[in-house]
Parts: C-alpha cells; sequence; structure tokens
C-alpha cells in the first residue's frame, strides 16, 4: 500500500484529457448554444472548464454559470445534507441545462443541483460527472453521462480535495 502522505496516480492527465474528449463527443450531439452548462462548485471548476473548452472545440459555444453546494466542507465524509453556498445568476426558464461535477457518490449534489435548476424553470436537465465511485446503498439518480467509473478510494487531483488541499493534481490519484 502507497504511503497515505503520498498520492497514488490513479488516472494520469492524458487519460483524464482523452475521457474529457470522449464526453464532449458524446455530449455535443445533444445541445446547443444555448444550453446552459452548470459547474457545481468547487470541485467540478477543473471539469468544467476542460469539458466547455472540448465541447467549443467540437463548435458547442454553451453559456456558463456555477452554482456553489457544499456537502463535505473539509472532511472526509458526507454530513449527509447539502448547503446551498450560492446559487446560479442565469435564468433558466425554458432552458436545457448540463450540470457538470467532479465526482458522484451520495449523489446528494447532484440531485440537489436537478432539484433547483428545475424549480428555476429548465425544461431539461441533463448531468454529467468526471467520475463515479461505487456505492453501498441506491442514490436518489443517475448521472446521463459519466466519464471514468472510479474506484472506492480516497480520491484527490483534477478539483478533488483532501481538506481543500490537492485539487490542483493534474491526475486523479488515491490518498488512502
Amino acid at each position: 500500500m502507497a504511503d497515505p502522505a503520498t498520492p497514488a496516480v490513479l488516472l494520469p492527465e492524458d487519460q483524464v484529457a482523452a475521457h474529457v474528449a470522449d464526453l464532449a463527443a458524446r455530449i455535443a450531439p445533444l445541445i446547443d448554444d444555448e444550453t446552459i452548462a452548470v459547474c457545481l462548485l468547487t470541485g467540478g471548476l477543473w471539469f468544467a472548464a476542460d469539458l466547455t473548452r472540448a465541447l467549443a472545440r467540437l463548435g458547442r459555444h454553451v453559456r456558463f454559470d456555477a452554482l456553489w453546494l457544499a456537502s463535505y466542507g473539509d472532511g472526509k465524509a458526507s454530513k449527509g445534507q447539502v448547503e446551498v453556498r450560492a446559487p446560479c445568476q442565469r435564468p433558466m426558464d425554458g432552458a436545457r441545462v448540463l450540470i457538470l461535477d467532479d465526482v458522484f457518490d451520495t449523489g446528494l449534489s447532484l440531485a440537489e443541483a436537478v432539484r433547483i435548476t428545475r424549480e428555476a424553470g429548465a425544461a431539461e436537465v441533463l448531468t454529467c460527472v468526471f467520475a463515479r465511485k461505487p456505492w453501498p446503498e441506491p442514490r436518489a439518480l443517475t448521472p446521463d453521462f459519466v466519464g471514468w467509473e472510479a474506484p472506492s478510494r480516497y480520491l484527490v487531483g483534477y478539483g478533488l480535495d483532501a481538506g481543500g488541499r490537492l485539487r490542483g493534481l493534474p491526475d486523479i490519484c488515491a490518498l488512502d
């Protein structure tokens, strides 16, 4: 087992980029330039930036917004509830919304983001996560798009953090 202080690379940067490009190719035919891409902050920022650029390379120039949700704080386990720290800024009435997040584990944040955007009047809501971790219990929803099936490990890098640290690693690593 790796030293817990040294992250073990699970998915190197070039493979992260390949998964993002694949997601963009699958999503692009289903959206248009009026689609609002909603990044779930803070962890989804890295993925959302890369995916929206990949979509632009395919001719899809989405509108961008962010929704700041928190369910973990600096802990390793979900608090079991989602706090809305900052709402979206764009009107959602009648819009197609593409919610982007870094990792899907409990599903609480993604389900809350879907609820919020639907209540704001979104006509259609698509969900996309970079990584999906296995979970022992049924979740409220299933993401429409998943980039990578992650192992059940404590992940850091590419937006994923350990107490606010290690988000900027270009690879996805395990810290357990």
